[in-house]
């Protein structure tokens, strides 16, 4: 199993991950999120992303006023948008920007960034992809290339009904 709280596995990664593993170190950003526990989660890490796919970096947020404060430096990039919505009843902070051909969320709860949903996901899907292979992962991407979120895709090929991002937290690969 990948450890995934760590970006190393970048390194020697697809092209598209050695570039995301690039763009996170000239941006410092992992160090500069260290106090919150970044750990970076979606479809780049588990190759389903598609040309439109994001960073996303998910943190456990107890002071929301220091990492808003912080956020505020990546406000000169391109695309710099800070909110802050409830999301499943719990306070978030959504922070996205551009950089080096890459729109980076960071997303911050105050939870702890392995309990995060995001997290959770990418795990089983990785399980997932694991167990089901490479033809699987192809359909996978072509779902999303025709509109399809990530954990909708998921939850179509496996059959799941009823909200996807609750069944894919059920399913045990």
């Amino acid at each position: 199993m990948i450890d995934f709280t760590s970006i190393e596995y970048l390194k020697n990664g697809n092209e598209r991950q050695i570039a995301a593993y690039d763009s996170i170190q000239k941006l410092g950003l992992l160090k500069k999120l260290k106090p919150f526990d970044p750990i970076l989660v979606g479809t780049i890490p588990i190759q389903v992303d598609i040309e439109e796919s994001d960073l996303d970096i998910v943190c456990c947020v107890a002071n929301n006023a220091h990492f808003r404060q912080l956020m505020e430096d990546f406000g000169e990039y391109k695309g710099f948008q800070l909110r802050e919505v409830f999301i499943n009843e719990v306070q978030s902070i959504i922070v996205n920007f551009v950089s080096d051909g890459f729109e980076f969320e960071i997303f911050g709860q105050n939870i702890p960034s392995e309990q995060q949903n995001a997290f959770k996901h990418m795990v089983i899907e990785h399980l997932i992809l694991e167990a089901q292979g490479a033809e699987f992962r192809e359909q996978v991407i072509k779902l999303k290339r025709q509109g399809y979120k990530t954990e909708p895709a998921f939850a179509k090929l496996l059959g799941l009904k009823g909200d996807p991002y609750v069944a894919m937290l059920e399913v045990i690969p």
